[in-house]
Order: structure tokens, then sequence, then C-alpha cells
């Protein structure tokens, strides 16, 4: 499997090592809170262990989130869901390691998944679902030129109460004009 760079993260394959780094999160209810069902808590080690091996064994369609310098495991971020003919992807991201959130790195990933997106599968569309309550993950999707597109409400039951899922989307050209004025930005 290729690996991407960024500045200071770098997407590469699944490793047996990262199996302690998942574990360490995933039953985490503060970490999981607004995942999927995929790693809905609590999470068994069994569980932990098929999806490792799955997405070691080429049956997962994503990448973890490492240090550049020391490739050590920070998160993950792939694609739940590829439709080739169609051109379009949805994707999932978490940050599992906690003295990594907020420092910019789930935004420099995504901006390194979305080019392996565009450039490599050569797809024409990436989206994501996030609800209501994840206002950091809102920002940096919207920080990289997603567009909220609609709102499921009340889709999501947790915590005892109903919260709404956001959808977003953003497309080939958008993206290309979105990294065209950043780099005019920076120029300036």
């Amino acid at each position: 499997m290729p690996r991407f760079f960024g500045e200071r993260v770098m997407l590469r394959e699944y490793q047996e090592g990262d199996y302690e780094n998942i574990r360490r999160w995933v039953n985490d209810p503060e970490t999981t809170k607004y995942l999927s069902d995929i790693f809905l808590y609590p999470q068994s080690a069994k569980q932990t262990r098929s999806f490792l091996d799955a997405a070691m064994g080429g049956g997962w369609n994503g990448f973890v989130i490492a240090y550049k310098d020391t490739e050590e495991y920070i998160g993950q971020i792939d694609f739940v869901r590829v439709d080739q003919q169609n051109g379009w992807g949805e994707m999932g991201m978490v940050i599992g390691e906690k003295s990594s959130r907020g420092r910019g790195f789930g935004r420099e990933a995504i901006e390194v998944f979305l080019r392996f997106a565009f450039e490599e599968l050569r797809l024409n569309r990436v989206e994501l679902s996030c609800y209501e309550g994840n206002t950091a993950a809102q920002k940096s999707y919207e920080a990289v030129g997603f567009t909220k597109e609609g709102v499921r409400r009340s889709k999501w039951y947790r915590g005892g109460t109903y919260q709404d899922q956001f959808l977003y989307g953003l497309l080939f050209d958008d993206w290309k004009q979105h990294r065209q004025d950043g780099d005019q930005s920076k120029g300036s």
C-alpha cells in the first residue's frame, strides 16, 4: 500500500503494532461518542482484532494517521464506502490519541486523504456525516472546503438524546479551487 505525506503527518498502512493504540481509545466513551457503530462502545478485544485483521488484509479502504517523523499511530482515516463507477466515496476519521487532538493533525490528515481521493482514486466527490455536537470536526471539515449539504433530523440516539446528523460533501472542482485560493492567500 502506498504512503502519503503531509508536513507533519503521514497516511500509512495498518500494522500489528496499531492494535494496542486502537485498544487505548476504542473503549473511551469520550473518543467514541461521535463515531459510527463500527466502533460502538464497548468494543471487545475480539472485535478490535477482527477490524485490524481486515484492515491489514486489504479488506478496509483506509490508512493509519501517523506522525511523519516516527510513524507512530495518531488515529485513522478511512473510506466507509467507495463507488468508483459513480466517482464518490464516504470517509470517516478519528484522532485516537488524546494528546494529538486540537493541534491540526486531523485537518492535515484530511487534506492528505483528499489528495489521495481526488488525485489517486480520481473520485469526483467525497462525502461524510457528522453529528451536531462534534463542533471540532465540523470546523475541520469546513476549513478544508467541505460544504454542509443537509441535515437528517434526530438521526442518532446517544447519551439519552436524539441528535441531528449533518451531511457534508466536497466536489473535485471545489477542492481544486479551495486549494488554489489557499495558495494565493499564503502568497499575500
